[in-house]
């Protein structure tokens, strides 16, 4: 049987020896992206003198979201030479990644860029929180190799990333409709990170109470 295209299911027995990845290289890959997107944006105009070929995109702005394009699929690609699988979040972000460049570079409008995290984020939301009106928790795609939860604490989990990717959803609006494209870009990069870690430790007290290994070492001590 040939391999699947996208990341396995999280109880998928297969998962773990067939797509393992070292996580500083998984999160360099993630992360890569926005960092090109963030220096491109600030150093835009020494780019286009260094490389007069970028000022065809025009602006910063317009810099920065071409290049972001082309790390986005580097990162994709590099993904699926090294797991022969794509994963399944950064492949949607990379979807709309494309749809909406091609739209801020074809029109000359960066509005289309800075919707991006809106729809984005708003799609997993509501991903998250319809896998769970049918019955599925589907953050275990995100998370499963870190933890090793219930089924009960991977329904809870789900439902408050489900309405943390909503909250992203709306504080990116608010802050590109009455913030420049520069602070813009400084909070999409460097604002969005330190407020998804302080959420994700915020989690912990509810990892620890359904995780499996714990329980499981709590029984071998009991049977002892």
């Amino acid at each position: 049987m040939n391999p699947p295209i996208l990341e396995r299911d999280p109880s998928d027995p297969q998962k773990e020896k067939k797509e393992g990845i070292n996580p500083v290289l998984k999160l360099a890959l993630e992360l890569g992206p926005l960092l090109v997107f963030f220096f491109a944006n600030a150093r835009g105009e020494w780019l286009t003198q260094k490389l007069p070929v970028l000022a065809e995109f025009g602006g910063p702005i317009f810099v920065a979201t071409g290049l972001f394009m082309a790390a986005t699929a580097i990162a994709l690609i590099a993904s699926w030479l090294l797991t022969r699988t794509l994963p399944i979040m950064p492949m949607v972000s990379g979807v709309v990644v494309f749809i909406f460049g091609a739209l801020t570079l074809y029109l000359q409008d960066d509005i289309f860029i800075k919707m991006k995290p809106t729809i984005v984020n708003t799609l997993f939301g509501g991903v998250l929180l319809g896998g769970l009106y049918f019955g599925r928790s589907l953050l275990g795609y995100v998370f499963e190799s870190a933890f090793k939860l219930d089924a009960e604490g991977w329904r809870k989990l789900t439902f408050r990333w489900g309405l943390f990717f909503l909250f992203l959803a709306l504080v990116n609006e608010v802050v590109w409709r009455n913030f420049s494209t520069d602070a813009w870009v400084t909070f999409k990069v460097w604002g969005i990170m330190p407020i998804t870690l302080l959420f994700t430790f915020s989690q912990m007290p509810l990892i620890l109470r359904h995780s499996l290994d714990d329980k499981a070492g709590g029984e071998e001590k009991v049977g002892k």
